[in-house]
C-alpha cells in the first residue's frame, strides 16, 4: 500500500505527521506542494478551496491532519496501525 503525504518544508503539522509515520515504520511518499503547483491544486481541490498540509492520501481515500491531531491520524491510518 502506498502513502502519499502532501507537505510543505516549513510545516510543522508536516513536521509531526512524519515523525509519527517514522515510529511507526510506515513507508510513504512525500510530496511537496511548493515545488508541485499540480500537487498544490490537488490539495486545494481535496479540502474544499483550503492548502491544508499535511494532506494524506491512501487506499482511495484523502484526509488532512491539519493542524494536527494524533487521534485524526491514527483514525485516518486505521488498520495500519494495527499490523
Amino acid at each position: 500500500m502506498t502513502i502519499k503525504v502532501y507537505t510543505t518544508p516549513w510545516c510543522p503539522d508536516c513536521r509531526m505527521a512524519k515523525r509519527f509515520l517514522d515510529q511507526w515504520n510506515i513507508q510513504y511518499e512525500e510530496i511537496n506542494i511548493d515545488e508541485q503547483p499540480e500537487a498544490a491544486q490537488y490539495v486545494i481541490q481535496l479540502n474544499d478551496g483550503r492548502r491544508k498540509v499535511p494532506t494524506f492520501e491512501l487506499e482511495g481515500r484523502a484526509f488532512a491532519c491539519s493542524p494536527f491531531n494524533l487521534e485524526t491520524l491514527r483514525e485516518g491510518l486505521g488498520p495500519l496501525l494495527n499490523k
